[in-house]
């Protein structure tokens, strides 16, 4: 069983709604698009109030490299584009569309049949990509038919396919992997065409031994794609950790996948990336997982692009005592402050947090324990990088490596004294890369 060395934790899994199949949430009377629903750029609409729209019709363009094309997830007529507050409360550009029948773009293939033969070369299938606006779904949500443009000195030995899902309660990629696994290795397939690489490999943690039976056996059909089964560790799906796991290589501190021959992408990517090349279908839709542990009900939804959140949260009902609602994993996740908002790509859930677990506990004097050390599976003294960030000398941060720092938690989790690690870390982080970029201009 292969996992990474340094660090790593094993909190609760609580994957309650493992063994919900995937259900398709009802188009709502109304949608708003955040023209930023991916990293990097906003993309630019296209369209204004009154323009009538079809499913899977472009309505805003990516302008810049890293940037994404945006889709309505619906057919209607545009009401307006304007500012809306998201799920933080800031205002962001969105379209708002009201819902008119569910017509199509004729282009997308909507029949169920899978299509096996991929027919576009390279470029063809880096262009789709980009053209049907797929982004990275294991959170990130960076554009991925970037990752794909590579440099002609670099050469890709290996695709590195995340089925890790290491984040509690998220199962939103155990049941697309067993609802369509076939289709998410055509997408891999896609991948390994579009970056020349000889060989994929998917990692699946062993908390899903049905997942990783199920692929293995359809992996049997195509000889350059490999299943592993990883231990059950968190953050094993973390960039770095993941290609340590599966290739036993290392990226160098402030260097990309690439710089080792690898490029990672999460396992319900590879469906969107399937639809893309294969059905010309762009992303419109998010798969999210409902959970709690005093959730009233457990689902594992489709759900398409600008949905209210109150109005799915108003058909599953918000358990009481829920101290907080969570969009992400309870490790990376954040807690939604409007709930008023709507849904985006990459929203993989909504988990309701009771109250006494919300609360934080009162912050103590570090005790000097090394568990944050232990945890960090980076190998950094979040202690140390904690009190610098609180005494703002980031010279200092960035000699004792917090770029590196990737967020996970795992410090923060098992701190005794409750202290905010991550919190600090990630002021400091933000900092200390302004100085860094304000030096280098």
């Amino acid at each position: 069983m292969k996992t990474f060395k340094i660090g790593g934790i094993h909190p609760e899994e609580n994957k309650l709604a493992k063994e919900e199949a995937i259900e398709v949430f009802p188009i709502p009377k109304q949608v708003t698009l955040f023209v930023t629903q991916h990293l990097g750029a906003p993309s630019t609409p296209i369209v204004q109030a009154g323009d009538k729209v079809k499913v899977g019709q472009l309505v805003a363009t990516a302008q810049t490299l890293v940037c994404a094309n945006l889709h309505s997830p619906v057919s209607g007529t545009v009401v307006k584009v304007d500012p809306v507050p998201d799920m933080t409360g800031y205002r962001k550009l969105a379209i708002t569309i009201d819902v008119e029948d569910d017509i199509w773009e004729e282009t997308i293939d909507t029949t169920s049949e899978i299509r096996k033969e991929i027919t576009l070369t390279k470029p063809e299938i880096i262009e789709r990509i980009k053209a049907c606006g797929v982004v990275g779904l294991g959170g990130a949500c960076f554009p991925t038919h970037v990752k794909y443009m590579i440099p002609p000195e670099k050469k890709v030995d290996y695709i590195i396919i995340n089925g890790a899902e290491c984040e509690p309660y998220i199962t939103t990629d155990h049941r697309i992997m067993l609802e369509n696994g076939e289709e998410c290795l055509i997408g891999v397939q896609a991948l390994l065409i579009a970056s020349g690489a000889p060989e994929a490999r998917i990692g699946i943690e062993a908390n899903k031994p049905d997942a990783f039976e199920h692929l293995q056996r359809l992996a049997s059909q195509y000889p350059n794609i490999k299943v592993f089964k990883l231990k059950t560790k968190y953050p094993q799906g973390a960039e770095k950790q993941l290609i340590k796991s599966l290739t036993g290589r290392e990226v160098p501190n402030g260097k990309l996948p690439i710089e080792v021959g690898c490029i990672v992408n999460n396992i319900t990517t590879t469906y969107a990336i399937y639809e893309a090349v294969q059905k010309n279908k762009p992303l419109i839709e998010t798969y999210t997982t409902i959970s709690g542990k005093g959730a009233k009900t457990l689902k594992n939804y489709k759900i398409r692009l600008g949905t209210s959140i109150s109005e799915v949260l108003s058909t599953v009902g918000i358990p009481e005592n829920t101290g907080k609602i969570v969009s992400g994993g309870p490790m990376m996740g954040k807690a939604i402050a409007n709930i008023n908002s709507y849904f985006v790509k990459g929203m993989s859930s909504l988990l309701f947090i009771d109250e006494s677990e919300s609360k934080r506990g009162v912050v103590e004097e570090c005790i000097r324990c090394g568990k944050c050390v232990t945890a960090c599976p980076m190998g950094l003294e979040p202690y140390l990088l904690y009190a610098l960030a609180t005494r703002a000398d980031y010279e200092e941060c960035e000699k004792h490596g917090i770029m590196n720092c990737i967020e996970c938690g795992s410090c923060q989790y098992g701190c005794p004294a409750f202290r905010p690690l991550l919190d600090m870390i990630r002021v400091g982080k933000n900092k200390t890369g302004y100085m860094i970029r304000t030096r280098n201009k």
